[in-house]
């Protein structure tokens, strides 16, 4: 079974309003979280084969931690595409995911992420919270086949409730 996480990055750092965007990085409670998030991951037994993340500097920062945190030692995919971009394009880069992966993180940012999710979803998720974390199995035998009636939707997880 393929197993998809979206997961919005970590909490960003406004102190140095000379940064554009994209350069902005992790302030402290962002960089504590990721350690509470990779902890609670690891309680549930999830480590990815795959992690693909928005190249902006935060979403990197949170891909970069998660990873030490869970033991991950392999290359990532930095995406310019997922940075201030359409659902279509998280859909595209599922589309995309090589064959040989079977659990995959996506790291990229709002609104997107909670606009994507609510296309997966039955419910309806105002806002996804940094970090937030949705986890969801996956029933096509193909990525490049990912669609909505593929989605199963297993959690959603986020730094507040683990306080």
């Amino acid at each position: 079974m393929k197993r998809l996480y979206l997961i919005r990055h970590a909490k960003s750092d406004w102190s140095d309003l000379s940064q554009s965007d994209f350069e902005r990085g992790l302030n402290k409670r962002g960089k504590r979280n990721i350690i509470r998030m990779a902890n609670a991951l690891k309680e549930m037994g999830i480590k990815p084969d795959l992690i693909i993340s928005s190249s902006a500097k935060r979403a990197k920062k949170t891909a970069k931690g998660l990873a030490k945190n869970l033991g991950y030692d392999h290359d990532m995919m930095l995406l310019d595409t997922l940075y201030m971009c359409e659902p279509q394009e998280w859909m595209e880069t599922i589309h995309h995911i090589p064959e040989k992966y079977q659990s995959v993180f996506i790291i990229g940012h709002n609104p997107e992420i909670t606009d994507v999710v609510n296309m997966l979803i039955d419910d309806y998720i105002d806002n996804i919270p940094t970090l937030g974390i949705i986890g969801f199995d996956v029933a096509a035998k193909k990525w490049e086949k990912f669609e909505r009636q593929h989605a199963k939707f297993k959690f959603f997880i986020y730094p507040k409730m683990y306080h």
